[in-house]
This record gives C-alpha cells, structure tokens and sequence, in this order.
C-alpha cells in the first residue's frame, strides 16, 4: 500500500496536456515531437519530460561512478552507440536529451510492448509511469526483485486495472542489499505524489485517468 494518499493533480494533468498538443498518431501509435527534433512515442515523451529528467541527474562530462566502477554521462549513460563512455566526453543538454529519447524507446518503451499487450493504447501517464519505473529499477528482474515486466503493475494493467495499477507501482520504494533493504524517502517521493517540484509517477498515472 502506498504510504501517501494517490491523487491526480493539476501540474501532472498540464503536463500530460503539453504532450499531446503536440503529438499526432502515426501509424495507429500516438507521436510525440517538436519542430527539428525526432518523432517518439508521446508515452516516452512524457516519461522523460514529467519524470525521467526531473528525478535523474544531468551530467554533460563524463565522470567516474565510484559504486558501479565505470564512466557514465548524460543521464546516467554508460554506453553511447554502443560504445562504453570514456573519460573526457562531452556533451550538450540538447544532445543529452535526444541520447535519453532514443534509448527509452529503444531499451524501456518496445520491451514493455511485447510484456503487454497493446501497452501503446494504454492510458498515456501508465505508459508512462511504467516507462519511468522501468528506467529506474529494470525492465525485466528475478522472482525476488522483478522489474516492471514482472510488476504488479503490469499484471493490473493487462487486466485493465489502471487505477489499481497507478497504486501497485508504489510497492517499488525500497533499496539496498538483504536485511539492509528499507524504504527509502526519495524513491517513496518519486513513485507517489512527488515533491515541490517534481511529479510522482503515481500521481502521473491517476491524473490520466480522469
């Protein structure tokens, strides 16, 4: 159960509208994308706008991660066209940002297309929180600590229990190792009714709802 009251909001319906005034469908898929820029799926759009990048540093030169042991960039790339991210690479905000695009498509939004079935015609803001938590804690995972695939989220969602859904993703706000796995505030922040400035991927989902 989820430690806060699940509500929508008025800052969450705004941002879920200024995905789709600018998107059209394209081949039976909702697109998102502005003038210059590649067309996404308005799901990952609003993934990476409402959640990603708000909950997710920036970093535009690439610096050692002490605990994960290698290089990353951007938003926590540590592969760049396949390549692993070396020391001294640069990058700009707007290219970040086209980089985090194309790797939510590829790598978040197609696996969650073949774990369920129509996910493309799915409330926009579940797409997109499924999208998020999956950046966040995996696509797929074990049967200890599956990943968003294997979530009750997912199962709720193929069912066609959305606001159900929004609340089971709640359920993904511990971390750390054995007895020392806790809720951790932050991640208690992210997956429900956010903070001051940022939208909670909950609060996301039930405000496309309504």
């Amino acid at each position: 159960m989820p430690i806060n009251k699940i509500r929508s909001s008025n800052r969450a319906k705004l941002a879920i509208a200024a995905v789709l005034s600018i998107s059209s469908s394209v081949g039976g898929v909702l697109m998102a994308t502005r003038p210059g820029e590649q067309a996404v799926p308005a799901a990952v759009r609003l993934a990476v706008d409402a959640e990603i990048m708000p909950w997710e540093g920036l970093v535009l030169t690439s610096h050692w991660d002490r605990f994960s042991k290698r290089w990353d960039i951007c938003h926590g790339d540590t592969l760049i066209n396949g390549k692993p991210v070396t020391a001294g690479m640069k990058f700009t905000k707007a290219e970040c940002y086209q980089i985090l695009l194309t790797r939510v498509t590829n790598d978040y939004y197609k696996p969650l297309t073949r774990c369920i079935a129509d996910f493309d015609k799915k409330p926009i803001g579940l797409q997109a929180m499924l999208i998020s938590g999956a950046y966040n804690f995996g696509v797929n995972g074990t049967a200890k600590h599956p990943g968003a695939c294997q979530s009750t989220a997912a199962r709720l969602t193929r069912e066609g229990r959305y606001a159900e859904a929004c609340v089971a993703m709640t359920a993904f706000n511990k971390a750390g190792v054995g007895t020392e796995r806790r809720v951790v505030q932050g991640l208690v922040n992210r997956r429900e009714m956010g903070d001051r400035q940022r939208i909670g991927e909950a609060e996301l989902c039930v405000s496309g709802l309504q």
